[in-house]
């Protein structure tokens, strides 16, 4: 009996002993700690007071590269409740020489958006100091519309140089944006050589025509199934009939960091971030334009999560160059500029460069009306030799109306 008797209590000191030892491996698993161990390192909220943009260089001096928490501002939302946003987010990447187009394209958004304005910069680091300089330099009326934050680029470190050298310098930057930007729900991305003609509040408006799967919107990549690139020369699946375009991008990230993606690499649906370096080590060899045929093999498999948009709020070169080949943008003008192929700095589509010169050389306070439709009108009359230039009526039908706006809102001379 004396035997059970002391089993029974070795079981017991034993079984206590176990349960206190769990405890203390569950009470400190979310501990950050030094060295080894689980590390969960976020930005602490900026001190009242603080300049409004800021190079995000805070935090630990090697965190992982996707563990950079942003701190939700006033009037964001809980991504769990829901709610709608009071602000939209905008990002964009630039790397090289792109940084006074980019600066023009954000100079565009700021002057049409009515709601507040979130700018999340991803530049390489030697520019951050000069997108600073510029965004601080703005009048206080504009700067009042807008809050902004200065990334570095950031990769994963096991094949950082592969992505960043993919298609264009830091262009596949966008792909990681969930992973990266993980206290946002939703965001815009558009390449730095677009031009807003029209208040960045009726993109962000698409958001709300979402249906409970989807998780982006794009616009298609052309039109014309016979001048097409996609459905006449691409190596590896693509969405729809002619593929889809990237340089407006829309996605609710929430839904895209839970979601698991249908693919052709395994029978069972994988996380984003599990899915971008398998797909890429699959059809490196098979893709020309880089994150976008990434972006189409994607939804090629997965076409109910995209919301497809009008070639209106993406209207590049192809739309025009061969004739008009935009129906909606026929009807309703032209909402957003992409300048794709570098027709901002070359004489390819005067018209193209003409907006995009109009746009940055205009400065805040002065009329918009003559300051910079009535010289841009001018200007587009001198090319109406290419196609592009016959449909100069589209390019400034919605330009023209949101600058009549502007002229109700703006101060002058401030």
């Amino acid at each position: 009996m004396r035997r059970y008797i002391r089993a029974l209590m070795l079981c017991t000191v034993f079984a206590v002993f176990s349960s206190l030892y769990v405890y203390s491996r569950l009470f400190y698993s979310d501990v950050s700690v030094e060295g080894n161990g689980p590390k969960r390192v976020f930005i602490p909220p900026r001190v009242p007071g603080a300049r409004r943009g800021a190079a995000d260089k805070t935090g630990p001096r090697n965190p992982p590269w996707y563990n950079r928490y942003i701190m939700r501002q006033r009037g964001h939302v809980d991504a769990a409740q829901g709610r709608p946003e009071h602000v939209m987010h905008l990002a964009v990447v630039a790397c090289g020489d792109r940084l006074e187009e980019t600066r023009t394209m954000i100079k565009s958004a700021v002057l049409f958006s009515i709601k507040s304005l979130y700018l999340h910069i991803f530049a390489e680091d030697q520019l951050h100091a000069t997108f600073m300089e510029a965004m601080e330099s703005w009048p206080t009326f504009i700067r009042s519309r807008f809050n902004y934050r200065v990334y570095s680029i950031s990769f994963p470190s096991e094949h950082a140089a592969e992505w960043k050298k993919l298609f264009k310098p830091c262009a596949s930057q966008r792909l990681f944006l969930p992973l990266i930007l993980k206290d946002i729900d939703s965001i815009m991305y558009v390449d730095s050589d677009i031009l807003f003609l029209q208040p960045v509040d009726h993109l962000w408006a698409f958001l709300s025509h979402f249906n409970s799967s989807q998780l982006a919107a794009m616009a298609p990549e052309h039109e014309e199934p016979r001048i097409a690139w996609y459905n006449r020369f691409a190596r590896h699946p693509f969405y729809g009939r002619t593929g889809i375009n990237s340089g407006v991008m829309l996605m609710n990230m929430t839904r895209m960091r839970s979601t698991f993606f249908k693919n052709d690499m395994t029978s069972v649906g994988l996380r984003w971030e599990e899915l971008l370096m398998p797909l890429l080590q699959k059809y490196k060899l098979n893709i020309t334009w880089g994150d976008q045929d990434l972006l189409n093999i994607i939804f090629h498999y997965n076409p109910e999560f995209m919301l497809e948009f009008p070639c209106q709020w993406n209207y590049r070169p192809d739309h025009c160059i061969y004739g008009s080949n935009c129906a909606s943008a026929e009807e309703e003008g032209i909402y957003i500029l992409h300048g794709n192929r570098g027709v901002y700095h070359n004489n390819k589509q005067p018209a193209f460069r003409a907006i995009y010169e109009a746009i940055q050389k205009y400065s805040f306070g002065t009329d918009p009306v003559t300051s910079l439709l009535d010289p841009l009108q001018e200007e587009l009359l001198k090319t109406t030799h290419t196609y592009c230039g016959k449909s100069h009526t589209l390019l400034t039908k919605r330009l023209a109306h949101s600058l009549v706006n502007i002229n109700r809102k703006a101060p002058r001379g401030r």
